[in-house]
């Protein structure tokens, strides 16, 4: 049997093969060319062969998907594993720095003060020169103070029902009981006994039970600073001395460590003297800290560890004191800056009272205790009574 002959192709490499009168089964395979039920097959857009018989690529298909699928898959792995990376980093650098901090033994013996509702912390700034080289206590204007006292002491109260933190300052020269000994300015505490002779002065005084402390040293102030490429202050007069080592202009300005450093603690220039510190005190803390958590800060690495580092070696903490305490004082300070928290002074009767231990500040008796027992209940507070001398 003879197999019936292809017909030619056309120019444009098309076939057609007519099999409109081939009946199903006919012997031979020869159509009939009268019968209606015909087909055509159109093979002009066959591929040709390639060798073999593997047909060629048609080059107007659709490009393959699965290595475009793939890529996309391989770019969203790597996305993923730089985020795991980030945020590993992001909690490895305080935790690092976290163990890297000092302790002390702040807690008191013998009785304190019990009950009271929310939290309450002690932030103290020391001029202790322990850390500083010769050329940065000449530079600081720190080369005569012997020992170790304490430029700031702030009251740090978290409160338990939502109320806004309270962050209140103690000024240094209070003329307040020290247990075991007789009246003397607050800060003889801290250099009679050290934090934990200052903590019980403080609940002596005010009837609060101290849950956490927090001190920042005197070289540390520089160091925070210069790690956030500085903080911005609003100077509020032209300060100018030579025992701080500054010489600053009225408005608001980036101060780098060193300028920080001699607006918080000078107070000779200052018309207020120690009350006048003690707000810049609490000024500069609540800038440091927004510029903390600024994404300029978080979001560029060697800052974010440079500051977690130097915060680290500037620190002491209680030796009871947990990580979430620590965060719990910055973030009261955070709310300050942001207008969310009261910063205030204990209110003062006299600033100038004359004692032993020459000119000290008298605390308003009546307002300074309601403010404590106000504290002590969680109240809610907008704002802190002044006394006749603030």
């Amino acid at each position: 049997m003879t197999p019936p002959e292809r017909p030619a192709r056309a120019d444009d490499d098309a076939y057609v093969v007519d099999t409109r009168n081939r009946p199903s089964g006919q012997r031979g395979g020869r159509p009939k060319p009268d019968a209606d039920d015909a087909y055509v097959v159109d093979t002009r857009h066959r591929p040709p062969a390639r060798r073999g018989g593997v047909p060629a690529a048609d080059p107007d298909a659709e490009p393959a998907r699965r290595p475009r699928r793939r890529r996309g898959r391989l770019v969203a792995l790597l996305v993923g594993l730089l985020v795991l990376a980030w945020l590993a980093f992001m909690v490895w650098v305080p935790y690092n720095a976290w163990n890297d901090i000092a302790r002390v033994d702040a807690t008191p013996s013998g009785d304190r003060p019990t009950g009271g509702k929310g939290t309450n912390f002690l932030l103290v700034g020391s001029d202790s020169r322990q850390g500083l080289t010769e050329a940065q206590k000449k530079e600081f204007g720190a080369t005569n103070a012997a020992g170790a006292r304490t430029d700031s002491i702030i009251l740090v109260h978290v409160s338990d029902s939502g109320n806004k933190p309270l962050v209140i300052s103690l000024p240094r020269d209070s003329y307040v009981p020290i247990p075991g000994y007789r009246k003397n300015k607050i800060n003889a505490a801290y250099a009679l006994g050290g934090p934990k002779l200052l903590t019980a002065t403080v609940e002596n005084a005010t009837g609060l039970t101290i849950d956490g402390y927090l001190e920042i040293g005197f070289g540390g102030f520089a160091s925070v600073v210069d790690s956030l490429d500085g903080v911005d202050i609003c100077v509020p007069f032209n300060m100018k001395d030579p025992e701080a080592g500054i010489n600053l202009k009225k408005g608001c300005q980036t101060l780098d460590g060193h300028n920080a450093l001699g607006f918080v603690r000078t107070r000779h220039t200052d018309p207020r003297g120690d009350l006048g510190r003690a707000d810049r005190q609490r000024q500069f803390l609540a800038a440091v800290m927004k510029k903390a958590v600024s994404p300029g800060t978080v979001l560029v690495p060697w800052r974010y560890k440079g500051f977690a580092d130097s915060m680290s070696r500037g620190l002491i903490l209680g030796r009871d004191t947990t990580m979430g305490e620590a965060l719990a004082i910055f973030q009261a300070m955070r709310s300050v800056s942001n207008g969310d928290g009261i910063s205030a002074t204990v209110p003062i009767a006299d600033p100038n009272y004359t004692t032993y231990a020459g000119s000290s500040v008298k605390w308003d008796s009546a307002k300074a205790s309601e403010l404590f027992r106000m504290i002590k209940d969680d109240e809610s507070l907008t704002s802190v009574p002044k006394g006749a001398g603030n």
